[in-house]
Formats: C-alpha cells, structure tokens, sequence
C-alpha cells in the first residue's frame, strides 16, 4: 500500500491534475476521462483511479485550478456583453459533463468543507465579477437596477441551473432575455 506521502505518490498525483488541467483548458470538460488523463500523465488508469474513483472530483479540482473565464473582462455595452456570457454558460450547463460537474459539487458541500469551500469562491467570483460589472454599467448610466448588484448573479444564473439540472433542457435566448431584462430598466430598452 502506498503512502500518501510517499514522494512517488504525489508525483503521479500531481502529473495527473496537471494532465486533466490540460485537457479541460485545450478540450473542455468532456475530455477529462479517465483513459485519457491517464495517457496524458503517462500514468497507467489504475494509477488514476487510485486517485480518483470517479472523474466528477478529478475535473472538480482540475477546475479549481483553472481561471474561469465567466463574466470576465466586461465590454460595453453591458447588455450585449452580458447576453455573450450568459449564453456562453448556458451552452456549458448544456453538456453532461459540466452539468455533472455543477450537480456534483453543489451536492458534495452540503457535507464536505473543501467543497464547500470551493462552492463558495466559484459563486464568490461569479457574484464579484458580475456585480462589478452591473455597477459600471449603472454607473454609466446605462441601466438603472431594481436589485442589488450582488444578488444578480443569483437571478441571471439561477434560472439556467434549475433548466439545465432540474429540467434537463437547454436555456433558449427567451430565458436568458427575460434574465437580463428582470435586472432592471435598461437604458437601450
């Protein structure tokens, strides 16, 4: 049996996250498997497995190591860069993998403090990024919100994860609209 630490152990550890890093940032989420981080690292699967019985904690911690590109970087307009990365996550929510991935971790912090951990500063970053970017816009004048910034990610994000995992259908543009127009009064309305 192998120690945890033993140097051998978290060398292969350690080959196979920066392997599923790789495929996720090259790839996306759905070439994080097993087989395929075990080529990547040069590692056999057992040794994968070992680490990592099931894939969903893999590209879990693979992600927490990734920057997330969500609501990054605003663009004026606001609303039109807002109705890109709205989209943009909802297309992600769409595959199995990520849904997995999202179910999985929300889940998994109801009883885990790393995960829940995690949960925490993904939601955080999302919740900052988009506030911020609301703020700049209202700022500008160009929207005037009916809610706290803070609570936006909550109500833009919120109803493409109830139809992605409860529903298990994609998030049409109609949804995504009706989003960004519950935000507030838009000044291009």
């Amino acid at each position: 049996m192998t120690s945890e630490t033993d140097p051998r152990f978290l060398r292969s550890r350690e080959a196979i996250l920066n392997a599923a890093r790789e495929l996720l940032l090259e790839s996306g989420p759905t070439a994080v498997t097993h087989v395929q981080v075990a080529d990547r690292a040069g590692v056999g699967r057992a040794t994968v497995y070992r680490h990592w019985p099931q894939v969903e904690p893999l590209l879990l911690q693979a992600m927490a190591t990734v920057p997330m590109p969500f609501l990054d970087k605003p663009t004026t307009p606001t609303r039109e860069w807002l109705r890109r990365e709205l989209t943009a996550i909802a297309r992600q929510l769409e595959l199995d993998d990520v849904r997995a991935v999202s179910t999985t971790l929300a889940n998994t912090a109801l009883w885990d403090e790393n995960m829940d951990t995690r949960r925490a500063q993904f939601a955080g970053i999302l919740a900052d990024r988009l506030a911020a970017a609301l703020d700049d816009a209202e700022a500008r004048g160009e929207i005037t919100l009916t809610l706290t910034s803070r609570n936006a990610a909550a109500m833009t994000i919120g109803p493409m994860y109830y139809r992605s995992t409860i529903e298990r259908a994609p998030t049409d543009s109609a949804l995504i609209e009706a989003a960004i127009a519950a935000l507030g009064t838009w000044s291009t309305d």
